[in-house]
This record gives structure tokens, C-alpha cells and sequence, in this order.
């Protein structure tokens, strides 16, 4: 009598498997990352004033980018055997972006409620990274290319409401 692939006992063990404490830190990286494009996305839709058209495009790298990183942290996540939590409630729960205003907003303050979410979203993965990167460098590492593409749309997006040797860009640590 042979014995089928599913009933055979497993016989390995993952090589790595995250601790409580890297899934927790991961859950705020991820939950961020969701409500960063779901609030790209109403900037988007309701955005208006001087300079529309530039924003309104630069609001879809954003969303496009937050997608993705969200997606990559959530399958990171799965791989470590942590299960991501993207639930809308959980997201309006747990997020440190400030809620996006409803209906029509200017360009100028869209600027400064998007770069805000930037950086409050940068923040919590500068919190969190040395507790990542303890843990798992390898996760550290897609961090460092959220942080690097993150901080970047927000130095471009935050140049729509700059003046030319008059205005300094905003410290993304104080």
C-alpha cells in the first residue's frame, strides 16, 4: 500500500517564522500602506485648483506605489506566516494618516494633507525599522525601498506648493 503526497507528514520546518512583535510591527506598515492609497485615491478623485492636471497624475504615482508596497508587505507578511489584516474597519482603527476631507479639495491644501499621509506613513516604517531589521533584514530591506520611493513622491509633491528660494521643504524628522 503506498501513501499518497497528501498524507505524507511534512518533514521540514520554514526557516524562518516571525515573532509576535515583527507581525505587529508589519501590520502598522501595512495598514498604512492600504489607507495611503485609499486616501491618494479620494485626493485624487476630488482634487481641484491651480495646477490640477500635474497633481492629479502625481496622486496616481502615488496610489500606484502604494498599492504595490502594500501588496509586497502583505505577501512578505504570508511568507513569514503572519496574516495580514486589510480590513476596512481595521484600517479606519489602526492608521496614522488623518482622514482625507470629504468633497472638493484645493490643490494647495490636497499638497499639504498628501504629504502629510506620506510622511506619517514613513514615519511608522522609521519606527518600526530597527525592530524590523533585528528581526528579519530581509523585510527591513523592502522597507528601505518603501522609504526611498515614499520620501521621494513627497519631496516632488511638496515642490507644488514651494517658492523658489523662499519656502524650505518641510524635515521628514525633526
Amino acid at each position: 500500500m503506498t501513501t499518497s503526497t497528501t498524507e505524507k507528514k511534512r518533514t521540514y520546518k520554514p526557516a524562518f517564522k516571525a515573532d509576535e512583535k515583527l507581525a505587529a510591527n508589519l501590520q502598522k506598515v501595512a495598514v498604512d500602506l492600504i489607507n495611503l492609497h485609499v486616501v491618494g485615491k479620494q485626493a485624487h478623485w476630488n482634487v481641484v485648483g491651480k495646477n490640477f492636471r500635474d497633481l492629479h497624475l502625481q496622486l496616481d504615482e502615488l496610489v500606484e506605489a502604494a498599492r504595490e508596497f502594500s501588496d509586497d508587505i502583505a505577501e512578505r507578511m504570508r511568507s513569514i506566516y503572519v496574516t495580514p489584516d486589510g480590513r476596512a474597519s481595521t484600517i479606519a482603527a489602526t492608521s496614522t494618516i488623518a482622514e482625507f476631507p470629504a468633497g472638493e479639495v484645493d490643490t494647495a491644501e490636497t499638497v499639504d494633507l498628501i504629504v502629510a499621509a506620506i510622511y506619517a506613513t514613513a514615519g511608522t516604517m522609521r519606527e518600526v525599522h530597527d525592530e524590523v531589521d533585528e528581526a528579519d533584514p530581509t523585510t527591513a530591506d523592502l522597507l528601505h525601498g518603501f522609504l526611498e520611493r515614499l520620501e521621494q513622491l513627497a519631496w516632488m509633491i511638496e515642490a507644488e506648493n514651494r517658492v523658489a528660494n523662499k519656502t524650505a521643504p518641510t524635515p521628514v524628522q525633526e
